[in-house]
């Protein structure tokens, strides 16, 4: 029986892709994916000839019961993003239900993810930590923050470098200034940078310094109180 095939892709360094994903992509009918353009790089990169088609967060509602009936019928497909795992602040997730729901057989193959890297990078506790990725733009956006000022593991974001000052502005006001951060940017590429301090440092860097390419914010969780003999 046919199934779908979640294959992560590099974040940054093309050579940081499994042999298993490009035999993966090089056995697929289809390979879904969200830029038909950045998905030819990669594959022209690595001489794989597999047809592509658009499956992104515009189109993903209406197209998920159509690309499960050509999976149920025999077509063998792939799904990758621009970067990274599947599913992971990405398209992935409602495919992923829907063909769960049809009975469809699901496999996701290991490979790159930003917050990763960027976490035990930071030299924060990393035993126990929580993925957050992009915060709510409004709605929501203060009860989250309110959710997660009693947070105690390490926490993780995601967040656009047109916002990352004003994000870190939000946080020093509802973490503490002096809250242990790192901030993680262009991983795997030529210029990745890994910034730590407290946030009111990290504030101020980035305000005098804007950066370029996503981020990966880092931050301490809540530490306990000692408790009491």
């Amino acid at each position: 029986m046919s199934k779908l095939i979640l294959v992560p892709t590099p974040i940054g360094n093309l050579k940081d892709i499994t042999h298993r994903a490009l035999e993966a992509l090089a056995d697929a009918d289809i390979v879904l994916t969200e830029d038909t353009r950045q998905a030819r790089k990669l594959l022209s990169h690595y001489k794989i000839s597999a047809p592509l088609e658009s499956h992104h967060m515009f189109n993903e509602h209406r197209s998920v019961e159509s690309v499960c009936a050509r999976i149920r019928s025999g077509v063998k497909m792939a799904l990758i993003t621009d970067a990274g795992t599947p599913g992971i602040s990405d398209p992935g997730f409602l495919l992923v239900r829907e063909c769960i729901r049809n009975g469809i057989p699901v496999e996701t193959l290991p490979g790159p993810t930003a917050m990763i890297p960027a976490l035990v990078n930071s030299g924060l506790p990393s035993e126990r930590f929580c993925f957050e990725g992009f915060l709510p733009h409004r709605k929501g956006r203060r009860k989250r923050f309110e959710q997660l000022q009693q947070e105690e593991r390490t926490m993780i974001f995601f967040e656009s470098p047109y916002k990352i000052v004003s994000t870190l502005d939000e946080m020093t006001s509802w973490f503490g200034s002096d809250r242990e951060a790192s901030i993680s940017r262009e991983l795997t590429k030529i210029h990745e940078e890994t910034i730590r301090g407290p946030l009111s440092f990290l504030t101020e860097y980035y305000r005098s310094k804007p950066p370029k390419g996503e981020l990966v914010i880092v931050i301490a969780g809540k530490k306990r109180k000692n408790p009491q003999h």
